[in-house]
């Protein structure tokens, strides 16, 4: 599911909380909870759209994966054979004679 966890360790880890919560706060912690992400999660969209705004121009459809240096090389190594595959190469020229 998330974070490499399967259905059987998520249900793990509800009773878990269950149990050292126990039912009368566990409402409270989980309503919590949610409200943390979502707040994380706006603050990761917030920081990207300044990201954005702060590099001009060219930047728009950046995403926070093109950051990672092993893409962006990866993607101007890419680049680079696309130009080298697509110039025109001489064609051979063969002496019928060697034939």
């Amino acid at each position: 599911m998330f974070f490499d966890l399967g259905g059987g360790e998520i249900m793990g880890l509800a009773v878990l909380a269950l149990i050292l919560l126990g039912p009368e706060r566990l409402p409270k912690f989980a309503s919590d909870a949610a409200t943390l992400v979502r707040k994380i999660q706006k603050m990761s969209h917030i920081a990207t759209q300044e990201l954005r705004e702060n590099l001009g121009p060219g930047f728009e459809d950046l995403q926070p994966s093109d950051l990672n240096p092993k893409a962006f090389i990866k993607k101007h190594i890419n680049a680079t054979l696309d130009e080298v595959d697509a110039q025109e190469r001489p064609t051979p020229k063969m002496d019928p004679d060697l034939l």
